[in-house]
């Protein structure tokens, strides 16, 4: 008649470079809405409008610059699932590693504690995620060997000596 129903859902392990690739639209998402929600703050678009962010004035390279650092997360997106398993590794350990202080400095400037330290500790907790997923990346049960040589060598029979 009627197959018993089960009430425990299927919780299969994500596989590493999907929850890279989560983890950096999260970062990449909050470091965006972020700088969004940054236009809110008083006085702040009196300044764009007079050329300046933060204390930096508004120029080809600091729109350059500013493009980067959201590009980087996007791209980070993409390569966390296409370069092969090592490259992706340490892309993704130097990368997020470099984006600890590129966070932390969300803090310069001391106003809005709560806002701009809720954006750090946000963003600091997603990159540690990230390089603990690069970091602790599974690696494969057997080990392939690419040299031509010893991988020849193993596959041949061993031949009792005269």
């Amino acid at each position: 008649m009627n197959a018993p129903r089960t009430s425990t859902l299927e919780d299969a392990p994500a596989p590493v470079r999907t929850k890279l690739a989560a983890a950096w639209a999260s970062f990449m998402f909050f470091y965006i809405y972020v700088d969004y929600l940054h236009l809110y703050k008083p006085g702040i678009v009196d300044d764009i409008l007079a050329g300046i962010v933060f204390e930096f004035d508004i120029s080809q390279t600091f729109a350059v610059s500013a493009l980067a650092l959201v590009g980087i997360p996007a791209l980070m997106i993409l390569l966390s699932t296409i370069l092969p398993a090592r490259a992706s590794r340490i892309t993704n350990l130097v990368v997020a590693s470099l984006y600890v202080p590129v966070s932390v400095f969300n803090l310069a400037g001391g106003s809005w504690l709560y806002f701009y330290g809720l954006g750090v500790v946000v963003e600091v907790a997603i990159i540690v995620l990230i390089l603990r997923f690069a970091w602790a990346w599974p690696r494969s049960a057997t080990a392939v060997d690419h040299h031509p040589v010893r991988t020849a060598a193993a596959r041949s029979p061993v031949l009792p000596s005269a």
